[in-house]
């Protein structure tokens, strides 16, 4: 491990983090595994292909250790899995409280209704769209903010490989296929990924054309995330401020809504042809 990956920045505890206790117990365990070997913070960071800055803020628990730390000082420093132990932790830990809910939604879900007027949906992006995006953030964004943003979007795709799979719907407008975010390139790159990702059984992906003249989605993008206990939890951009509901009529609105959405765009088939002509024009 060399030092620029070691010191990659974004993993710091936030102020007020609800898994600071977390971090400092393994904080903690580090230094106790190091100093049971008698092994100086100057040795261990050397050994860890860390600066010694670092090795101490991962011991004073204001830094998020990465799991391959925790794996690797587990073996250097003789701790017999109790470093291993805190590997899943540290890499839920890592991502924000609001990411880590919208992941704990994304878990549980086994049908999504997802209608997205704008960008790409997040969880349809490359790692190099989502960075085009964040780069077009204004105010900008740090660096450390855009990894962070791009890693943590990028974590969110398991849900595509998730057994038993869910059912994952997805219209998209035809805008978002054809605005260059970052350049040609990358929107190729992205359109290719679309297409792959819809040749997925559980997937399917509509386009809705400009041209259409009626259109239901009016109000904004629209998220309906059904779980297997029978509830489901939805969001629409126009009503409820944004904020997720629960209620069954609500939610019969916003499938009411999402459902002539796609009634009016084009079909599975023919949203597939649409992206392939559109690459054939980059």
């Amino acid at each position: 491990m060399n030092n620029k990956s070691a010191d990659e920045p974004g993993w710091d505890v936030a102020p007020g983090d609800e898994n600071a206790p977390l971090i400092e117990t393994v904080a903690r365990m580090v230094k106790f595994c190091r100093e049971a070997t008698g092994m100086r913070v100057a040795d261990f960071a050397e050994a860890m292909g860390y600066g010694e800055d670092m090795i101490r803020k991962i011991e004073r628990g204001a830094r998020i250790p990465r799991p391959e730390f925790l794996d690797r000082a587990d073996d250097l420093l003789g701790a017999d899995g109790r470093l291993r132990w805190f590997m899943e932790d540290v890499r839920k830990a890592r991502y924000p409280k609001q990411v880590r809910e919208l992941k704990a939604v994304e878990d549980r879900t086994v049908e999504a209704l997802i209608y997205s007027n704008h960008n790409i949906h997040g969880l349809l992006q490359t790692a190099e769209h989502a960075k085009a995006l964040f780069e077009m953030v204004q105010p900008p964004y740090s660096l450390e903010e855009m990894e962070r943003g791009v890693a943590w979007r990028m974590a969110r795709k398991v849900i595509f490989e998730r057994e038993p799979s869910p059912t994952l719907c997805f219209i998209q407008e035809q805008v978002s296929l054809e605005r260059p975010i970052g350049g040609r390139a990358i929107l190729r790159r992205q359109l290719e990924h679309l297409l792959e990702l819809a040749q997925l059984r559980n997937v399917a992906l509509q386009i809705m054309p400009t041209d259409r003249e009626e259109h239901a989605g009016v109000n904004g993008r629209i998220q309906v995330m059904k779980f297997a206990d029978g509830t489901a939890v939805g969001r629409s951009d126009g009503e409820f401020y944004g904020r997720p509901v629960s209620d069954p009529r609500t939610l019969r609105i916003l499938e009411l809504r999402y459902g002539m959405i796609r009634a009016q765009a084009l079909t599975p088939r023919e949203s597939q042809a649409f992206i392939e002509r559109r690459l054939g024009e980059l």
